[in-house]
């Protein structure tokens, strides 16, 4: 039965879950240069991997369930998959082969490990269908569209479709910071195209500073921050991060993702924080 604890989170192996909480969804121009990439493309020539899906419904047994809007999956070009069913988080295996002559390819799920936690917002009947339809065995691809149907031996399917690209502005940003472990040492930004500013957290201190937008390119004013003193792998984080500001950047957009680089080269990566 699942269960029905709000206030605990856990990660299982795939075993211990398999009856309980399923295999959870498959994990200016802000558009990427470059949206063809170089990720596995299958039957209707959509690309497979690199691509954050998200989950738009389930059909086990002739029932379909819908998703909530926050489910989704990425699989990586590594084999690695990651996503969320809404509510609960997972990252497992994916291997992904072609099955030759246009048919598509076939995507097997292993090794999954998922967080159990219970949100009204997410019915457990999708939750359990969903794990049943992506880890019962090899999974055939099948572009419709802009989406991507993922089917079972026996009929099943998850319908998948492409995630729109994350807003520059009113998002937050939480950036990839380097050997950072839960959320000590978590940076996140955030822009305001209003006021023309970023702020935000650093590693250790909060952040101010102006921020334009224009053409591919933000302006970045000097920053204005807190005092704090933190150990020196944070300290060091955030210099990094601070060498950003007082100049100009490019940024790029993919789906979740934000890259900025400096007029030098460096680059600082962050993700849509859900």
């Amino acid at each position: 039965m699942y269960r029905q604890t709000k206030q605990r989170s856990m990660t299982l192996t795939v075993a211990a879950l398999a009856a309980l909480v399923p295999f959870a969804a498959a994990c200016g121009s802000e558009k990427a240069a470059d949206d063809t990439g170089s990720g596995s493309v299958g039957a209707g020539g959509q690309r497979v991997t690199g691509v954050r899906w998200s989950i738009d419904s389930v059909t086990v047994d002739g029932t379909t369930h819908r998703a909530p809007d926050a489910a989704h999956v990425r699989i990586d070009e590594g084999g690695e998959a990651a996503g969320s069913t809404g509510c609960n988080s997972f990252s497992a295996r994916a291997d992904v082969e072609n099955q030759g002559d246009g048919d598509g390819q076939r995507i097997r799920i292993s090794d999954a490990m998922f967080t159990e936690k219970a949100c009204d917002q997410t019915p457990a009947g999708f939750e359990k269908s969903l794990g049943r339809a992506l880890t019962s065995g090899s999974l055939t691809t099948k572009g419709e569209g802009e989406g991507l149907a993922l089917t079972t031996a026996d009929g099943d399917t998850v319908r998948l479709s492409r995630s729109e690209d994350a807003p520059l502005h009113g998002t937050k940003w939480a950036v990839d910071t380097p050997g950072q472990k839960g959320e000590k040492g978590r940076a996140v930004l955030t822009f305001d195209q209003d006021t023309e500013t970023v702020s935000g957290r650093l590693p250790c201190n909060r952040v101010n500073a102006a921020a334009t937008v224009s053409d591919g390119h933000i302006t970045l004013g000097a920053p204005s921050t807190t005092r704090m003193v933190c150990e020196g792998s944070l300290m060091d984080a955030e210099k990094r991060l601070l060498g950003l500001f007082d100049g100009k950047v490019t940024y790029r957009i993919d789906q979740q993702t934000l890259t900025l680089t400096s007029e030098d080269g460096a680059t600082v990566r962050a993700v849509a924080d859900q």
